[in-house]
């Protein structure tokens, strides 16, 4: 039998609670999501304010962290790179993004989910979502 760890409602709760109030405290919006090892959400806040596309866009962050393993970022950067860039679409799902603000949360070795940050500037997204990370795995 293989047993995976798993980020339980209540760790995703205590870092989306932690992320919004970062982000409030900033006086900015946006959406934030955990989700598990396969990229499904287990929860998710949108802010007062926070732009409705960022509802997508954050669950695709998620996703795409939690499947390839990494950032959302390092995703996107390899996609654009002018030597061996590719078009995102042959990972073969509308739902991989290349933009900043997904990051994977590693236990043991092993990926147990993702946080994910949209709405605000990139660089504050993924500011934001590597915190909430290291709070599912810092406890």
């Amino acid at each position: 039998m293989i047993l995976t760890p798993a980020i339980e409602y209540g760790e995703a709760r205590r870092a989306i609670d932690a992320i919004v109030a970062e982000a409030a405290k900033r006086g900015k919006a946006g959406v934030v999501v955990v989700a598990d090892a396969h990229g499904e959400l287990i929860a998710i806040a949108r802010m007062d304010g926070a732009p409705l596309a960022s509802l997508a866009i954050a669950a695709s962050k998620a996703w795409t962290a939690a499947r390839e393993r990494k950032t959302s970022k390092e995703v996107g950067d390899a996609a654009r790179d002018p030597v061996k860039g590719f078009d995102i679409a042959y990972f073969g799902d509308p739902k991989f993004t290349g933009w900043g603000g997904g990051v994977p949360v590693w236990k043991d070795g092993k990926v147990i989910g993702s946080v994910a940050v949209s709405g605000l500037p990139q660089v504050e997204d993924m500011e934001l979502a590597a915190m909430g990370a290291g709070l599912i795995v810092g406890g």
